[in-house]
């Protein structure tokens, strides 16, 4: 397999393997007029296997989206092939319009100029909470 490598843009490393399909669509990147390499099931020592996306761009990326799918995952930016910044992306404490609530009582039903807002509850866990009603993310 040849996966060029990019010149301007973003390498997302470490994704649990099984997760990079989830975070491609969370982060609209089918909308993206670039390449963008999504690399499933790659040999890892640390990990055993991990996805890989490849984005070649240099475009914003929301990592609340990428801690709220697999905190831990590592953001590379590289500008003229080079590495220029290493994230390590972790937990967000609150998560706006990323997910939704799913109460039908929830004023974010009703209200659609209201934006989903959830709070991160239980770290250990994983547990999101609606900010409004309290609900609990799937």
């Amino acid at each position: 397999m040849n996966i060029d490598a990019i010149q301007n843009g973003i390498v997302i490393d470490h994704i649990t393997a099984g997760r990079g399909m989830q975070l491609y669509e969370l982060l609209g990147l089918e909308k993206l007029d670039c390449s963008v390499a999504i690399i499933k099931n790659v040999h890892s020592v640390k990990q055993g296997r991990k996805d890989i996306i490849k984005i070649d761009a240099d475009i914003p990326v929301n990592l609340d989206v990428i801690g709220y799918v697999d905190p831990g995952v590592s953001v590379n930016i590289i500008r003229n092939g080079e590495l220029v910044e290493k994230r390590s992306i972790d937990m967000p404490e609150t998560l706006t319009n990323v997910i939704f609530c799913k109460n039908p009582r929830c004023i974010t039903t009703c209200e659609q100029e209201i934006q989903h807002v959830f709070k991160l509850t239980d770290r250990k866990n994983k547990v999101y909470r609606c900010l409004y009603c309290e609900t609990k993310a799937n």
